[in-house]
C-alpha cells in the first residue's frame, strides 16, 4: 500500500486530493496545523476510514517537517498548504514567505536528507506569470514557457519555490513536480475567495427572501408589512438586504473544478520522469462574465449591478489582468483534460449555496 503525505488537509484541494487516493488504495496522511477549533468540516466523507489518519505539523516549522518525513518516509508529498490568498499577501508578506517558500524548502532538505525516494509535488500557482504572456496567433495565454513575472507577495514567494524544486531535481536528484494550477474552484471553495463570496451572497440573498415572504391571497408581503404587488418584490429585497462588495470585475481567470485538478496532481508524480506542468482549462472569463452566469441560475434578482457594490478596498496594489493556461503539455504527456465546464462549475457552486441548511 503506498503511503502519501498531503499537507494543507483541511483545504479544498487537500481534501479532493485525498478522496481521490484512498480510493486509488493509498494509506493517506494529513498534516495539519493545530487548532483550538475543529476545521475538518471538507474530510467529513473520510474522516472515519481506517486508510486516513490526521498529524499534527506545521510546514514553516523545519524540525517539525523533517522529523514527520523521517518517520513516515512516504511514497509522495503534496504539499498544497499556502497562506493562499493574494490580497492577504501584501498584508503579511513575511508570513506568507515563511509558509509558501519556506515550508518547501524544509521538505526538499528532508527528502533530500531522509527520504529520497519521495516523489514530491509542489502547489505552484498561474499568479506566478503576473502581467507576462505568450502570444499564440491572436490568444494570449500562459503556458510551461512563459516567464515569470509575480505581481504579489505571495507570487514572489510561490516563484521561490518553484525554483527550489528546479533546483534539487537537478542537483540532488529529488523527483519534484511543479504543478502550475490556474484558478480552480468548487463548493469546498473558501468564503473568502471571489467565486466563493458570489455563490455564497446568492444562496444568503434567496434563503432571506423566501424566510421573510408571507402570502395574502394573490398578494405578497414581508413580515407583516404593507401588502405589495409582486412584481415590487424584487425591488423591496434589493433595497434592504446587504449589497455585494467586490473589487476589480474586469480581471479574467481561467476557472476549472478543483476535483478534476487534484487528478493532474497525482498523474504528475505517476509520470516516468519529474517536469512542472500547466493546468488549466483554455478559456478565460471576466469576473463579470461570472456574475452574470451566477446570478443566471435565479430569478430573485433581474440585474446584479442593482446589489454588487465597487469596493476600492478590494483592490490588489499590483493588479494581475489576465491568466489564461494552456494545458496542451498536460493533455499530451499525462493524458489529462478537465471535465468540468465553466457553466457547470459555476451552476453546482450556486445550486451548493443555495442549498445550504
Amino acid at each position: 500500500m503506498k503511503k502519501a503525505l498531503i499537507t494543507g488537509i483541511t483545504g479544498q484541494d487537500g481534501s479532493y486530493l485525498a478522496e481521490l487516493l484512498i480510493e486509488k488504495g493509498y494509506r493517506v496522511c494529513g498534516m495539519q496545523r493545530r487548532s483550538s477549533t475543529s476545521n475538518l468540516g471538507r474530510l467529513n466523507n473520510i474522516i472515519n476510514h481506517p486508510n486516513f489518519e490526521i498529524v499534527e505539523g506545521e510546514v514553516a516549522d523545519s524540525g517539525c517537517v523533517y522529523s514527520l518525513v523521517d518517520s513516515i518516509r512516504p511514497d509522495e508529498i503534496y504539499n498544497l498548504a499556502a497562506q493562499s490568498h493574494v490580497g492577504t499577501s501584501f498584508e503579511q508578506p513575511d508570513y506568507t514567505f515563511q509558509v509558501n517558500a519556506m515550508g518547501p524548502l524544509y521538505f526538499l532538505e528532508a527528502i533530500k536528507h531522509f527520504s529520497l525516494d519521495s516523489r514530491f509535488y509542489q502547489a505552484s500557482t498561474s499568479e506566478m506569470f503576473g502581467k507576462n504572456y505568450t502570444m499564440c496567433k491572436t490568444v494570449k495565454h500562459q503556458c510551461e514557457e512563459t516567464p515569470f513575472m509575480p505581481q504579489s507577495p505571495y507570487a514572489v514567494a510561490k516563484t521561490n519555490a518553484h525554483h527550489l524544486v528546479r533546483i534539487y531535481r537537478e542537483a540532488y536528484g529529488v523527483f519534484g513536480c511543479c504543478g502550475i494550477l490556474f484558478n480552480h474552484e468548487s463548493e469546498r471553495r473558501g468564503e473568502h475567495f471571489v467565486t466563493r463570496k458570489i455563490t455564497k451572497w446568492i444562496g444568503e440573498f434567496v434563503r432571506w427572501k423566501d424566510s421573510r415572504l408571507c402570502v395574502h391571497g394573490d398578494k405578497l408581503s414581508y413580515d407583516d408589512d404593507d401588502i405589495i404587488a409582486p412584481l415590487t418584490l424584487d425591488q423591496k429585497c434589493v433595497q434592504t438586504f446587504p449589497k455585494l462588495r467586490l473589487g476589480n470585475l474586469d480581471a479574467y481567470r481561467d476557472w476549472g473544478h478543483a476535483a478534476d485538478y487534484v487528478k493532474a496532481m497525482w498523474l504528475m508524480l505517476q509520470h516516468d520522469k519529474p517536469e512542472d506542468f500547466v493546468i488549466a482549462t483554455g478559456h478565460a472569463y471576466s469576473i463579470r462574465e461570472f456574475l452574470d452566469e451566477a446570478f443566471s441560475y435565479v430569478g430573485d434578482i433581474r440585474h446584479w449591478e442593482d446589489v454588487v457594490v465597487i469596493d476600492p478596498k478590494f483592490y490588489r496594489p499590483a493588479e494581475v489582468e489576465y491568466l489564461r493556461g494552456s494545458p496542451a503539455k498536460a493533455k499530451e504527456a499525462l493524458g489529462w483534460e478537465p471535465e468540468v465546464g465553466f457553466k457547470d462549475l459555476v451552476a453546482g457552486m450556486v445550486g451548493n449555496d443555495l442549498n445550504v441548511s
